[in-house]
């Protein structure tokens, strides 16, 4: 139908008083000029201007184009200098999460984020890290926070933030006294990590399967729903230590004090990120976490 250089030329022709001055600013012949704006009236089945005077002068179809068509050109210059390498990054940042940091610093990342990317969109995921390190080379997503031993080899990873693993059950909750080896632990109902994720694999190691009943492992996806049902007695939950600590400071939960045997390894985590990223806004991603982190209680 029409372009922007279209409007580009109408409006140069208005702003110069004639097709002849309109050329020379265009770097056009006058008659190229005349015949693109020809073309545009014929294409649009308006007349544009009233060539029966002297001079450019609009008719009111030619004003309504123009005053349509010139919000077109602005939004295309907005368009331009918004993508300039002096504009930062722009565009949406698709960013996958483990929840283990969705209930500890995500909120602090996300806000310096978009304080040091204000012309980003964020799309965010929460998922296992062997989801999240799938959808990271079948790029569905742009960068992910997620256990660093599980990141993909193709994957340029930062290593960022350990995390403590404890248990956790519910004051009412009978349990025997002293520290409770993998044996005692086993007699009552666990609630811990989904199924095919490192801390399962671990415990599932750990906990003893010779002459005694099989343990009570309920794998639950949301850690989330691991405290709830830790703190109404279900269960002694595995979680992380900071997810707990509102609870245990209202005494809605207590923790559950283990041999050397059921201690379970910490949780590291790294930011992984394919090449193909932009780097500026991988940089300032990991950087903002960083500063998350250090201003989590110890």
């Amino acid at each position: 139908m029409f372009d922007i250089r279209d409007a580009e030329v109408v409006r140069e022709v208005v702003r110069c008083g004639g097709f002849r001055a309109a050329a020379g600013r265009l770097n056009l012949t006058q008659s190229a000029v005349s015949a693109r704006v020809s073309g545009l009236e014929e294409r649009l089945g308006i007349t544009i201007f009233d060539r029966k005077r002297r001079g450019a002068r609009l008719t009111a179809q030619g004003r309504a184009f123009l005053e349509q068509a010139a919000r077109l050109v602005v939004l295309r210059d907005t368009i331009a200098e918004g993508f300039a390498p002096q504009a930062g990054f722009v565009g949406t940042l698709r960013i996958g999460v483990a929840e283990t940091i969705v209930h500890t610093w995500l909120a602090g990342m996300l806000t310096r984020v978009r304080d040091v990317l204000p012309r980003s969109r964020i799309e965010l995921s929460v998922e296992t890290s062997p989801v999240l390190a799938a959808k990271l080379l079948d790029d569905e997503i742009d960068v992910a926070v997620m256990m660093a031993a599980l990141t993909p080899a193709e994957a340029i990873a930062t290593p960022l933030y350990t995390c403590r693993l404890d248990w956790f059950a519910a004051p009412s909750l009978a349990l025997p006294a002293g520290p409770l080896d993998p044996a005692a632990l086993a007699a009552h109902p666990i609630i811990t990590f989904s199924r095919g994720t490192l801390p399962y694999a671990e415990l599932e190691r750990r906990l003893p399967l010779d002459g005694l009943p099989p343990p009570l492992l309920h794998a639950c996806a949301s850690l989330s729903t691991t405290l709830h049902l830790a703190r109404d007695g279900f269960g002694i939950g595995l979680l992380p230590a900071p997810m707990a600590a509102g609870d245990l400071a209202r005494g809605a939960l207590r923790r559950v004090e283990t041999t050397e045997a059921a201690h379970m390894s910490d949780l590291a985590f790294a930011v992984a990120h394919l090449a193909r990223q932009d780097r500026a806004a991988m940089a300032a991603l990991v950087e903002a976490a960083r500063e998350a982190i250090a201003e989590q209680p110890a």
